[in-house]
Formats: structure tokens, sequence, C-alpha cells
């Protein structure tokens, strides 16, 4: 933010974005690793929960509308960890759960996340489905 602006600036820069999508991309494969390891097979389909990072409220609700069109279930507030970021948070519909869907499910969410200037935090899930 500057000196002077009543507006925040940019939470995730471009080259941020491109970072992330990359690490992200990275931790894909490493998941799906540990998933097989306790039985889920890539034909499996499971909800995923996903995370975002922003730092106002219009920028979290401009991308939980975006989530909420694609069939998604989510929320959003202030984050625990640190009072001026919103965390968005939610599942997703199920998927299978191989690593070419669930990679390329990653980079949108990440492309996504950049539109509205939103950082992907990533993903999780639970077999108990």
């Amino acid at each position: 933010m500057g000196l002077f602006s009543r507006k925040p600036g940019r939470f995730v820069s471009e080259e941020a974005a491109r970072a992330n999508s990359a690490r992200q991309s990275q931790m894909t494969p490493m998941t799906i690793a540990e998933l097989r390891k306790i039985g889920v097979t890539e034909d499996r389909q499971l909800k995923l929960e996903y995370f975002f990072y922003t730092n106002t409220s219009e920028k979290a609700a401009a991308l939980a509308a975006e989530l909420e069109a694609l069939g998604y279930d989510g929320e959003r507030h202030v984050s625990a960890s640190d009072k001026r970021q919103y965390l968005i948070t939610g599942w997703t519909q199920a998927m299978p759960m191989d690593v070419v869907t669930v990679a390329s499910w990653v980079r949108r969410m990440c492309e996504i996340g950049y539109k509205y200037d939103c950082e992907f935090d990533g993903w999780g899930t639970t077999p108990a489905q």
C-alpha cells in the first residue's frame, strides 16, 4: 500500500504467481503418491479442499463467486493467523485422483487465483468421503 493510498496494492505479483504455480505443480505428484500409499486409486473420485489468501474482502468475494460458479462449496473470512489477510476455502466437486486431472486443476486454481489477485495456497483431501 502506498504511503498516501487508501487502496491496498497487488497481493500477488506476476513473478510470485509463476513461482507459486511451479511449486504447486511440483507438489501435486508427491501428494498423489501419498494418496496411493493409503489405497486411493487413480479412478477414485474425491472432493478436494482448497485454500486461497488475499488482502481485501472484495478480492475474496470475487474469487469466492468464481469458485461458486464452478459448483464448489466455500467460505471466506479474515485469516486467523494474519488479520490483514482473507482466507477463501472450501471443497470442489469430486474428481478422479489421477495426476493429470489434479495437476490440471491445480494450474487452473493458480490462474484463477492470480486473476482475482489471490494466492492459491494448496489443497488437501480425505479418503473418508
